[in-house]
């Protein structure tokens, strides 16, 4: 299925000069970073995690969001969902290459990664974080790549896989779960010491990952054709409604129980994210009102079934995966962090040349969506899932 890769209008070969370009130019910023250090971050003692951590944080839950579309059409043979699978899957494959490629340019001397592997350490949530990743991204390509195989043969996927794909979805959950404790095990940080952190992510994820999802396969009907199927697309927005639904409620129990408890540790992050702290007013302020107001947009649209299934909805899935990204991939860092543990506030922002090396990550993750996708897309265009 390779050879598909060779084929395809000239607007796809200069999508791919494009990202090379962006990849090349971000990683000539990551080697002045290799060289100084993570000083050119604004990563400092009482904040040792920046934006890369944040966005790592972000694509693990786009990566188990696939499990949104496998469970419904492998636990209740749900097989509209079928069509859109693999490239949920592959989806899933390029966000774990992004989530590996975020630990590696935060590590300040990248070569000290292999010391989880030579020197592992099983009292440690990040051991069992690599070991998660590493499997649900091997579990991925062997499923996405065995599926289509058959799909492209017209025969059934053989018995073995299977089991690999019951596994998945079991593993979907356990990836963003051990990365909620990555957070809620550090004591004193009191903003993440909450018992349904990983409950928190797992609802995020399965709102923001299918809506990407969503959003993309839109693109792709608009430039290609393909048609995944007007009940499937259904569907998934009302999975996506009821995710977000629960992803708010969840925040608001937050709120409530820092606020009614009355305990000052945990409401001080809370009024630090939106309107500072002792005088002291953040950047991320702004950032954190227009989450709210961009969540509340996004199911005013999506709650009402006219709505959600009109010309509204690619308007509602982008405020909603801004507001998932502006609540886990700033808020959640920053109010972690801030106020520290001695009630002193250390700002963060991201630099110039940080924001440039995360940018040269989803560059990277673009280039190997971009790809694995076309392999998708000559394989439906085969088996005849175009609307041209």
């Amino acid at each position: 299925m390779l050879e598909k890769l060779l084929t395809g209008p000239k607007t796809y070969y200069l999508w791919l000069l494009f990202l090379l370009a962006v990849i090349a130019g971000c990683g000539l910023v990551y080697l002045q970073q290799l060289q100084e250090g993570l000083s050119i971050t604004g990563i400092s003692r009482d904040v040792s995690w920046g934006l890369y951590i944040s966005q790592f944080t972000y694509l693990v839950g786009v990566a188990a969001s696939a499990v949104m579309l496998v469970l419904p059409a492998y636990f209740h043979h749900y097989k509209k969902f079928k069509r859109m699978i693999i490239f949920g899957e592959f989806m899933a494959i390029s966000a774990v290459v992004m989530c590996a490629l975020f630990i590696v340019v935060d590590l300040g001397q990248p070569q000290r990664m292999m010391n989880v592997l030579l020197h592992p350490t099983p009292n440690s949530v990040m051991f069992y974080d690599m070991i998660v990743l590493i499997g649900y991204l091997t579990l991925n390509a062997v499923i996405g790549w065995v599926t289509l195989e058959a799909e492209r043969h017209d025969v059934e996927p053989p018995k073995w896989i299977k089991p690999l794909i019951y596994l998945s979805i079991l593993w979907a959950f356990s990836i963003h779960t051990v990365t909620a404790f990555l957070y809620a095990g550090i004591p004193g940080r009191h903003y993440w010491l909450t018992a349904i952190m990983a409950a928190r992510f797992l609802s995020s994820a399965f709102c923001s990952g299918p809506a990407i999802l969503l959003l993309l396969i839109f693109i792709v009907r608009r430039l290609t054709g393909f048609d995944p199927g007007r009940d499937a697309i259904k569907t998934l927005t009302t999975i996506i409604t009821y995710a977000m639904c629960i992803n708010v409620f969840f925040y608001l129990l937050e709120v409530f129980t820092a606020f009614y408890s009355g305990i000052p540790g945990h409401q001080h992050p809370l009024v630090f994210l939106f309107a500072g702290h002792e005088g002291h007013v953040s950047w991320v302020t702004n950032w954190m009102w227009a989450a709210v107001v961009m969540a509340a947009a996004s199911l005013i649209i999506l709650i009402p079934p006219q709505w959600r299934t009109g010309p509204l909805l690619p308007l509602a899935l982008v405020l909603l995966v801004a507001a998932s990204w502006i609540d886990k991939g700033l808020g959640l860092l920053i109010g972690g962090f801030t106020p520290n543990m001695f009630e002193t506030v250390t700002e963060y922002a991201p630099t110039g040349r940080e924001i440039i090396v995360a940018l040269g990550v989803y560059a990277v993750g673009a280039l190997v969506l971009s790809l694995l996708w076309k392999i998708a897309l000559g394989v439906k265009r085969e088996t005849g899932h175009f609307s041209d």
